[in-house]
């Protein structure tokens, strides 16, 4: 069985975001895997010693991104690639179309990704590669289980659970759920160091920057206000609700 795992590297969630001249600065912060990629990884990794096969991992950034890739490598995955060029824009658009562009050219049963990134938190790029490389997708997975060439998988539906039968190849997200990530041990992460790790640029893709330029560009990025002190309402009930209200419509916005 030949699985994938999309993955992307993100600041750790701990991390405080300090915004300077309009842009998120990273200077001497942690990156780790997505957690919700980690789920993805984990899952693959599962899937091998379930089914047997080869494990892929494979990202779409820059070229520190190699530090998440061989962590999964390290988790036990077999191999990595990395697609990083600079000319290629770093939008749901551009990172999707990245993709699609190098699984056009591989042959693969299981594509396996978070259901979304703790950055940006669309959750398209899954998605989009699906439709961009005609499989179908089951999002928000909980449970999966693989019989032949046919899966079932639970997916999380805003509370409700649903049960999805899906023919391979296919292409799941991961939930929180999903299975309890492992981690690297020290012979895995030597033996990371002697995994195929494959670094791809836009020519090996056969796209021209054109094709790949982004098609959303951040218009402004800002912290949201500090929280005010709290307001102490007096005078009797009534009196406190009309307070209340006026003050929810004139400063908080609310109504």
């Amino acid at each position: 069985m030949n699985i994938y795992a999309i993955l992307k590297q993100t600041f750790d969630t701990e991390e405080k975001i300090v915004i300077e001249n309009g842009k998120i600065a990273d200077n001497g912060v942690k990156f780790i895997i997505n957690p919700y990629d980690e789920y993805a990884v984990e899952e693959a990794i599962r899937l091998k010693e379930q089914h047997g096969g080869h494990v892929v991992v494979v990202s779409v950034g820059p070229e520190r991104c190699a530090e998440a890739l061989r962590t999964a490598l390290a988790m036990g995955a077999d191999e990595a690639v990395l697609i990083s060029d600079e000319r290629i824009g770093n939008d749901e658009f551009s990172v999707s179309n990245a993709l699609a562009a190098y699984f056009g050219k591989q042959s693969f049963d299981v594509i396996l990704g978070g259901n979304f990134s703790v950055d940006h938190g669309s959750g398209q790029v899954a998605v989009r590669l699906a439709q961009l490389i005609h499989v179908p997708h089951v999002s928000s997975i909980t449970k999966l289980e693989i019989s032949g060439d046919k899966a079932v998988a639970l997916r999380d539906a805003e509370g409700d659970t649903e049960t999805v039968e899906i023919s391979l190849p296919a292409l799941f997200t991961a939930q929180q759920g999903l299975n309890e990530p492992r981690y690297p041990s020290l012979p895995g992460i030597m033996k990371a160091k002697k995994k195929p790790f494959t670094l791809i640029g836009l020519d090996e893709l056969g796209l021209t920057p054109a094709q790949i330029a982004a098609k959303t560009v951040q218009a402004s990025l800002s912290l949201p206000p500090a929280r005010g002190a709290g307001k102490l309402l007096q005078g009797t009930p009534a009196e406190q609700a009309h307070q209340l209200v006026q003050l929810l419509r004139t400063e908080a916005k609310a109504i």
